[in-house]
């Protein structure tokens, strides 16, 4: 029996948790998740702030992971943290912290990646959920579509060429006058809309596409956010017409997410799709998922909320599957910005 613990700073959650088990059958023993809320002032996560919250939560958020999984810390196995990507002065107080940690204890670290983590999220509570698979991974900073053959072996398929979708989301909040972070403010607002006043294009979404396009699995949403700005600026009532238009919105992201997934799905023959990512959490999304693809006899996965959005659980998960591996990192495990995903193949 292995027990890890995860530490998550990517951005602004400090995240602690602990997993035990062995392959696939892997269980939560802890999580621990400490949301910066102080970003709403500012209207996004601004990255001092946040490395600053980091310093002074990651040892609280750990003692209390480690507490609730009623466990001391000689009884971990290895110590596993986010490393990439995310804001550099963010990642390097998990990153710290942790070397230090597995230092003293003398265990194993591991530097894992945060996308890696959001593919095994769905796993923690679907033993399903297991490759081979379809992965939609949808964030704030990301969106990835990906065929996973097997665990470590992950072939990207398209990804977004501006906005990320959950970027976009927060941008459209932004322009009807909604909370930070906007994507559940926009989908309950959405639920009131009338979705034939407004109707915003679907991007990169052709009838006649053909998978050799280079458009047939990517995104792109500034399009649509623009569409948006220039349906705000026309209104002659926006608080009549802001149901209408965050409805308008959300029906063009889903509709595209939904037809690149399902292509995704049908050239792979998979008949599995996995959701990760903060997008995951959103209610409208994972119903018109499942109404197309379990159609076509697919079953869609998406994790809870708690493990939709930045949590350690999901890191400690990937790491698993890289101890098992025989993967260790050194004490020279450093902070990146931005790195592709270990395990990439060729589309």
């Amino acid at each position: 029996m292995t027990r890890i613990l995860g530490i998550e700073t990517s951005c602004d959650e400090t995240s602690a948790a602990v997993l035990e088990g062995k392959g696939d059958q892997v269980s939560q023993k802890s999580l621990v998740i400490l949301s910066q809320d102080v970003h709403r002032v500012f209207g996004g996560v601004v990255p001092e702030i946040a490395a600053r919250a980091h310093l002074t939560s990651i040892v609280p958020v750990v003692e209390r992971a480690i507490e609730e999984a009623g466990i001391k810390l000689d009884d971990l196995d290895a110590v596993a943290v986010t490393n990439t990507p995310g804001l550099v002065g963010a990642l390097l107080v998990g990153v710290s912290y942790g070397k230090a940690l597995a230092f003293s204890r003398g265990i194993p670290l591991l530097g894992i990646h945060h996308m890696e983590g959001h593919l095994f999220a769905a796993a923690l509570e679907h033993r399903d959920a297991v490759p081979p698979f379809t992965a939609l991974l949808i964030s704030g900073g990301h969106t990835l579509l990906l065929d996973v053959e097997a665990w470590g072996k992950y072939r990207l398929l398209g990804a977004t060429r501006d906005d990320a979708a959950g970027e976009a989301f927060d941008k459209v909040a932004k322009l009807l006058g909604l909370p930070y972070p906007g994507g559940r403010y926009v989908e309950q607002l959405a639920r009131e809309g009338n979705p034939k006043r407004f109707h915003f294009a679907r991007p990169m979404v052709r009838k006649n596409a053909l998978p050799q396009d280079d458009d047939y699995y990517a995104f792109s949403f500034s399009g649509v956010k623009t569409a948006v700005l220039n349906a705000v600026r026309g209104s002659k009532d926006i608080e009549a017409d802001k149901a209408d238009i965050a409805r308008a919105f959300q029906d063009s992201l889903i509709d595209t997410l939904v037809e690149k997934t399902w292509r995704a799905a049908n050239a792979f023959s998979r008949q599995r799709v996995v959701l990760g990512g903060g997008v995951a959490c959103n209610r409208t999304l994972a119903a018109a998922m499942r109404t197309r693809l379990e159609a076509e006899g697919d079953t869609v996965f998406t994790p809870s909320p708690r493990l939709a959005t930045d949590n350690a659980a999901m890191i400690a998960r990937a790491a698993f599957y890289r101890f098992e591996q025989g993967e260790r990192a050194g004490l020279d495990l450093n902070a990146y910005a931005s790195s592709p995903i270990p395990g990439l193949v060729a589309a």
